[in-house]
């Protein structure tokens, strides 16, 4: 299944720092949102991306996705036709025990602070895998745990 992406999404409920192997500043806007598609800035450190999501099926876990490298002029301008507001994080990469995936942990700062979701991708909707202690309730599906909602409804807001 070339150019999708398998994602189960759940909160973090535990500390999940002292197996985190790297992190990541980002930053991410939304330049369009439609029920069909996103289309998606992000600047991850030094690097920038221009990302495409299309609607998920499967409950939302599964989703057509197209990503490239940018510019960082690029990335300047896109960020300048953001549709919302640009949505701050600190990605924490944490292995996962089975040896087979990296948890994708966000924990969310400014008008998102205080909500912390961990990811994992998935080579097929029915994979199993292993869950660590701090993993808490799964919201694959839910809108409101998605970045392009958080852009424009902020955490700090519920």
């Amino acid at each position: 299944m070339e150019h999708f992406e398998i994602e189960r999404k759940f909160l973090v409920k535990g500390d999940f720092r002292a197996q985190a192997v790297g992190s990541h500043r980002m930053a991410q806007a939304y330049i369009s949102v439609t029920p069909r598609h996103t289309v998606r800035v992000r600047r991850s450190d030094d690097r920038a991306f221009l990302t495409i999501k299309g609607k998920g099926v499967n409950g939302g876990m599964v989703r057509p996705e197209f990503e490239w490298e940018i510019t960082s002029e690029e990335a300047d301008g896109l960020f300048q036709l953001a549709e919302s507001g640009t949505v701050h994080k600190i990605r924490h990469l944490v292995p996962n025990t089975d040896g087979k995936h990296t948890w994708e942990v966000d924990e969310f700062l400014e008008e998102n602070q205080g909500l912390v979701v961990a990811e994992i991708e998935l080579s097929a909707p029915d994979e199993t895998f292993d869950r660590p202690d701090w993993l808490g309730e799964e919201v694959t599906g839910d809108h409101r745990y998605s970045n392009s909602w958080l852009s424009v409804h902020p955490f700090t807001t519920w």
